[in-house]
């Protein structure tokens, strides 16, 4: 069973003797009934290298450093450390960011947002600062999902090497542009490694940050068109409402505008599809975020070739109950839901 406690001097020793034995952090972890994250962490914070008598060197692992360098951090967190003995905002903490791969600001927000009621309260510098210093059995710096990046600056627009195969943004009405409407989205695919051809259609609408994301078979023009008649199909005669128009990028995927434009009812047009400025990602932030989200299950280099179409719903899920700060912490999913409700009231 595994205890919510710092690790004794004691715990430090019988660690060394493991290693020694050449056990593995795992069967470490399970001997002393930490978590496995304890473990790592503890033999980073007492890792030294050390000098052989043929003058090669290894990395060792010291009680005696490590113990210390604990007995540091405790002074540096001061004798008011706010969380304290709330060890019920601790495991919260830790299964929001550890296995939920929440960020630190949306832990504290969706708290502040659901009224969640804990013992202690603290800010989100405040818990980065926790994590930082170990205070956390299960957390850690590589825990967090995104590290923060300095925003660049947005270079010259390119000019395309070939005009776009619809309307360019620069014809989109100021209404979308602003955010006034509700039924506008962003739209790009997320690519598998090779060699699956397997990729995510992403569709994210704009006002509400809302979610939708279809797995498709291949990065192909057809293969967008389908997921957006299925879509269309599923939705029905409310399609038009709800997806009043789609800005996308320049991709071959995308080059089929009359394809994702008519109606596959045969009843006229379903949508309007505006193209982006070449190299110009800023011009869809949204779907960007959304991209970013979803790669926390999927990263870079992921084969999408066992994925599932439920597998893929189910990350669909969990970035529209993922609480954003640009909504208050409420999450994409109970914001999209009430712009529908109002666009279907009587």
């Amino acid at each position: 069973m595994r205890r919510f406690k710092h690790l004794s001097k004691t715990d430090r020793l019988r660690i060394e003797a493991h290693l020694r034995d050449g056990k593995k952090p795992k069967e470490i972890a399970e001997i002393l009934g930490v978590h496995i994250s304890t473990i790592y962490r503890e033999i980073g914070r007492g890792q030294y290298e050390h000098l052989n008598s043929d003058y090669t060197t290894e990395m060792r692992y010291s009680p005696d450093m490590a113990h210390d360098r604990y007995r540091q951090n405790l002074q540096a967190k001061g004798p008011q450390l706010k969380i304290g003995k709330d060890h019920r905002l601790a495991r919260h903490i830790e299964t929001k960011i550890a296995d939920e791969k929440y960020s630190p600001a949306a832990v504290l927000g969706e708290i502040r947002a659901q009224a969640l009621h804990f013992d202690t309260t603290i800010s989100v510098n405040t818990l980065y600062s926790y994590i930082d210093k170990g205070i956390f059995l299960r957390l850690s710096n590589r825990d967090l999902p995104v590290k923060g990046t300095r925003k660049r600056a947005y270079r010259k627009v390119k000019r395309a090497a070939r005009p776009p195969k619809g309307e360019s943004i620069e014809k989109r009405p100021e209404e979308i542009e602003k955010r006034d409407t509700f039924g506008h989205w962003e739209m790009d695919t997320i690519v598998s490694a090779r060699p699956s051809k397997k990729a995510l259609l992403v569709l994210t609408e704009r006002k509400s940050r809302g979610e939708v994301v279809r797995l498709l078979e291949d990065k192909s023009a057809a293969s967008v068109v389908q997921a957006l008649d299925e879509l269309e199909r599923a939705c029905g005669p409310a399609f038009s409402t709800i997806f009043q128009s789609i800005t996308c990028d320049n991709g071959t995927e995308f080059s089929d505008c009359p394809g994702i434009e008519r109606s596959c009812t045969g009843q006229g047009n379903r949508t309007k599809a505006f193209y982006c400025h070449p190299y110009s990602a800023y011009e869809r932030g949204s779907n960007e975020n959304a991209n970013k989200l979803i790669r926390r299950f999927l990263p870079k280099g992921t084969s999408f070739e066992a994925l599932t179409p439920e597998e893929v719903a189910a990350i669909e899920v969990w970035v529209n109950r993922y609480p954003r700060k640009i909504l208050q912490f409420m999450s994409a999913g109970a914001v999209f839901r009430e712009h529908l409700a109002a666009v279907f009231r009587p």
